[in-house]
């Protein structure tokens, strides 16, 4: 999408776009999963319980953080990840927003 169109769309919609895409992937609901069960996991804890290899885990880690999601601290040599709970919230916010809407038409096709 160009960067002159995204403008046309709300805060809200943004939001919600953003906070789709990062849950758009299995393996990124699974880290989810596997944080919010541990409160914290190092890189290499997360490569032993999701059947990915090391750099693709990574790269799944990478837009989890970059859509606020997820934390990480370097510990050492060693990053250890958490959810971010202030985005976590706002994406449940915004996403139960969505969710709420009914639909009105239910004789549709």
């Amino acid at each position: 999408m160009g960067s002159s169109k995204i403008n046309d769309y709300s805060d809200q919609q943004k939001l919600i776009a953003k906070f789709s895409k990062a849950l758009a992937h299995p393996a990124r609901v699974a880290i989810l999963n596997l944080l919010l069960k541990k409160k914290s996991c190092i890189c290499g804890d997360i490569v032993l319980e999701i059947p990915l290899s090391q750099s693709t885990v990574s790269q799944h880690l990478k837009e989890l953080k970059k859509a606020g999601l997820i934390r990480g601290k370097i510990e050492g040599s060693k990053i250890c990840y958490c959810i971010n709970e202030l985005e976590w919230n706002k994406a449940k916010l915004h996403l139960n927003k969505l969710f709420k809407i009914t639909v009105l038409n239910h004789n549709c096709c």
